[in-house]
């Protein structure tokens, strides 16, 4: 008599289904807390409903394109952070076949809160050319002295800079972080979106050209809350937040190996030879006699003119 075959894992068993069980080890072995307001089963739940539609830059949907290994990570990624994508604290996006759990501005500040109890609240604002804007800075702290904005200035379109302020429970400002519009823009130009021309203008039709102030608000926000999630000393939390953002970067790095490639231009990947090479001998040998023939060239010289060829050695 044969036995009865193993049904196969659907897809929602092989990943949900293996993230929770995985949360359910951590959690026995006291390796991550969640807030008391979180349910990692509602935001599984979410992300998995979210991941059916989602697609990658070439329209395939990333449950198919993307590993199974990388799904299972970015839906750790997010519940070790005690995020849920339905409040659009993150988003998933597909770096080629690895799927990567990135939170957006609204997480980092959930985030940044989950990680120092004391702050109260997290507010950002942008700086409009025509505001009145004062701040000092204090003991090496910077204070917002005084921001005034009217409509006016609000109607002009242009912006300035931008700041963000992290609110303790005391009402007290913990800390401030302004950013300059070129500053902004410098970060800007790091996107793999290039939402920047080279001679500083934001490309119309962008995102960041449609809906500038938000996007504004999004890098400060970002910028503020980053050195304080990165001194957590939970050890589960800085392993997602380093994998997401190496996914990120490397990502990056594997475009401008294809944008270079694409323009024609050669990218060495190969290591540079040891020194003991004999490539590197015969070019240092070359190079000695060459600074050789150019200081005996120059001794001569000296000596036609009737000048010292001794030198004092420069300090």
């Amino acid at each position: 008599m044969n036995a009865p075959k193993e049904k196969a894992l659907t897809p929602y068993q092989s990943t949900v289904g293996a993230t929770m069980t995985r949360i359910g080890e951590m959690q026995d072995g006291n390796q991550i807390q969640f807030p008391a307001d979180y349910s990692p089963q509602n935001a599984l739940q979410a992300a998995w409903l979210i991941l059916q539609e989602t697609v990658d830059r070439e329209r395939k949907p990333v449950l198919e394109a993307c590993t199974k290994t990388s799904i299972a990570n970015s839906l750790l990624d997010m519940v070790v952070s005690g995020l849920n994508p339905a409040k659009k604290q993150g988003y998933f996006i597909a770096y080629g076949k690895q799927l990567s759990f990135q939170r957006s501005y609204f997480g980092s500040m959930a985030l940044a809160k989950r990680v120092d109890p004391t702050i109260l609240d997290i507010v950002a604002e942008v700086i409009f050319e025509g505001d009145e804007f004062e701040y000092e800075i204090v003991r090496g702290v910077r204070q917002i002295v005084k921001h005034r904005q009217t409509l006016g200035s609000i109607d002009s379109g242009k912006v300035k800079g931008a700041y963000c302020m992290i609110i303790g429970q005391e009402g007290v400002v913990q800390k401030t972080e302004i950013m300059t519009m070129k500053e902004i823009k410098k970060s800007w130009s790091k996107s793999k979106m290039k939402p920047v021309e080279t001679n500083g203008d934001i490309k119309k039709g962008s995102t960041h050209a449609d809906y500038l102030v938000e996007m504004c608000k999004k890098t400060i926000i970002n910028r503020t809350c980053k050195p304080i999630i990165n001194s957590s000393s939970d050890k589960a939390l800085l392993s997602a937040v380093n994998r997401s953002e190496f996914t990120a970067s490397e990502q990056a790095a594997q475009t401008r190996i294809e944008e270079n490639a694409n323009k024609g231009e050669v990218v060495d990947l190969e290591p540079p030879p040891a020194e003991d090479h004999p490539d590197n001998i015969a070019r240092r040998a070359e190079e000695a006699r060459n600074a050789n023939d150019e200081q005996a060239q120059t001794v001569e010289e000296r000596k036609e003119n009737g000048q010292p060829t001794t030198f004092e050695p420069e300090f």
